[in-house]
């Protein structure tokens, strides 16, 4: 059995505030394996991009991890890491750029504005590789001719404001890949994209994971880029993981309230005068956690004094590899 390439347990993030400690992420477990992409989904405020930034020890210094958080990475061939007992920059620096890296939701703060994008390249792959200064050149406009990127030689040359943000968007990915990370965490990668280049890209990501046995955590609130681009999915609703498993079968059978309001709120193709279907309500502050299951307030489908508004349910499995946060006796199994 391939060893994960990824190993989070019990991951808990808080941030300490001058009204307290507010929990952003709490108890969340998952795995990643090299050549499997992850998709984590979920609304704004859901802790998605929070997680990610743990992997690499980015949230601010007010960040305090529970005393049963593990973060293990084991890139093939080499010895473990364990992220949170890194506490040097120097040590940082062989998990951050060199065997994770990241593409970030906004294109702009990932590069500096005095700096050419291909100065920025250069610089980080004479940090995390061997080569020369030509051939990171090379690999460079390689790598941003691959994202989409017209003309790449001469982009190049050229600094962030004058890219336009769709290809400020490619650049950042072009310059993620270019170290070839063992794990790359794409964060709503292809937001600011059109389809066109969004399915480019994820064509460009599926071709680097067969290549380089590279493993992707994918995190988007598009259910729909979801379905094509991951092997698993995890839901996430307000820190918590509600719903795992084989991304057919969360998207064909979802077990849990949250992960089918998701899916009901897309539009149909098939019928363009269906209504939308949101789900009710808006998700609560960090400051308001609420009691038992995060998602109770906003479930339509639970009877006033349900068991799910005083008690937390486990992750139980629902089918094979699939897992919901539901009591036992409330999985609906096939008949």
């Amino acid at each position: 059995m391939t060893a994960p390439l990824l190993s989070v347990r019990d991951l808990t993030v808080r941030f300490r505030t001058d009204e307290g400690l507010i929990t952003a992420v709490e108890n969340v477990s998952f795995e990643l394996k090299p050549g499997e992409v992850l998709g984590l989904v979920g609304e704004s405020g859901s802790g998605k991009s929070v997680t990610a930034k743990a992997l690499m020890r980015l949230n601010p210094r007010n960040t305090r991890y529970g005393e049963d958080s593990a973060i293990r990475l084991t890139p093939p061939g080499e010895d473990p890491i364990d992220v949170l007992a890194l506490k040097r920059e120097k040590e940082m620096k062989r998990v951050r750029g060199g065997a994770i890296s990241m593409i970030f939701q906004e294109p702009m703060a990932s590069f500096a504005p005095a700096i050419t994008i291909g100065d920025q390249m250069v610089e980080q792959l004479r940090i995390h590789t061997s080569l020369t200064r030509a051939q990171a050149r090379e690999l460079s406009i390689e790598m941003l001719a691959r994202t989409g990127i017209p003309q790449a030689a001469r982009r190049f040359d050229q600094y962030a404001f004058e890219l336009s943000g769709g290809m400020r968007q490619r650049a950042m990915i072009a310059m993620a890949l270019s170290t070839k990370p063992r794990l790359l965490i794409a964060d709503e990668p292809t937001t600011a994209l059109d389809v066109t280049i969004q399915a480019q890209v994820i064509d460009l990501m599926k071709d680097l994971v067969r290549e380089f046995g590279m493993g992707i955590l994918f995190i988007t609130h598009d259910l729909g880029v979801i379905a094509q681009t991951a092997d698993r999915v995890a839901v996430m609703y307000l820190g918590r993981i509600l719903e795992a498993g084989p991304v057919r079968s969360v998207i064909r059978t979802p077990a849990h309230a949250y992960t089918r309001g998701l899916i009901n709120a897309l539009p149909k193709l098939t019928d363009l005068d269906a209504p939308l279907t949101p789900i009710q309500g808006d998700i609560p502050s960090p400051l308001e956690r609420p009691a038992g299951c995060v998602f109770h307030p906003r479930n339509p489908e639970l009877a006033p004094g349900s068991r799910y508004e005083r008690e937390v349910p486990p992750l139980t499995e629902v089918g094979p590899n699939h897992f919901a946060a539901l009591f036992p006796e409330d999985v609906r199994r096939p008949s």
